[in-house]
């Protein structure tokens, strides 16, 4: 399986000549080549996470692909079939193995509601995403996390914290278009230091790169 990280929190996994995507927003480019997409995951509604022309191009390359999101991705995505999902549900896409986690995004402050959040752990583990949460999930042993590293609602202590808990493999910082450059490069320092305290490492993926999981 390859992973693509584009800006932000998206990225692209191939596996067995079919690729998944997750949460193509508005701070992203496009997805590159949509063709051979078997799913789409967007974790909730905020227009970071899915952007109505990036869906439009993955459709129209790929008609009837799966799209999975919460009640509230649904309604705001009303001109596509999204599927709904919430914490415990499993689903396929192509080869793909996807299980819901979480359930509601982290608080941005309590003047802002809070809306519904799904991580995903794909196939079993080999990569997982909180979303914008800090859902950890139960009996998982995750080899690639993609940790958010920067967001209205994030602590880069409690972001540590949640490296900490996952205990991933390998780590790589995701929601970090908000940082400037020197940002970026302190929040993937913390994130580093907090996989390798438990024998884990940085996965270093600039927009754009890609890599064999």
């Amino acid at each position: 399986m390859r992973i693509t990280k584009l800006e932000h929190a998206a990225f692209v996994l191939d596996k067995d000549g079919a690729k998944l995507v997750v949460d193509p927003g508005n701070y992203s480019r496009p997805v590159p080549d949509p063709s051979d997409v078997a799913g789409v995951v967007i974790t909730h509604e905020h227009a970071d996470h899915w952007d109505p022309p990036h869906l439009e191009a993955i459709v129209a390359a790929n008609p009837g692909v799966a799209i999975f999101g919460t009640q509230g991705v649904k309604d705001a995505a009303s001109d596509f079939d999204v599927t709904v999902v919430k914490p415990g549900d499993h689903a396929t896409a192509g080869p793909f193995e996807l299980d819901f986690v979480g359930g509601r995004h982290n608080e941005i402050h309590r003047s802002i509601p809070i809306v519904d959040n799904v991580g995903v752990v794909i196939d079993g583990g080999a990569v997982y995403f909180p979303g914008d949460s800090y859902a950890v999930p139960e009996g998982v042993e995750v080899d690639v996390l993609a940790a958010p590293s920067s967001a209205p609602w994030l602590k880069i202590g409690e972001a540590m914290d949640f490296v900490l808990a996952v205990k991933p493999r390998r780590a790589f910082p995701t929601h970090e278009m908000i940082n400037s450059e020197l940002g970026k490069q302190m929040a993937k320092a913390r994130i580093a230091w907090a996989a390798e305290q438990n024998a884990g490492s940085l996965l270093d993926l600039e927009p754009g790169d890609t890599v064999e999981l």
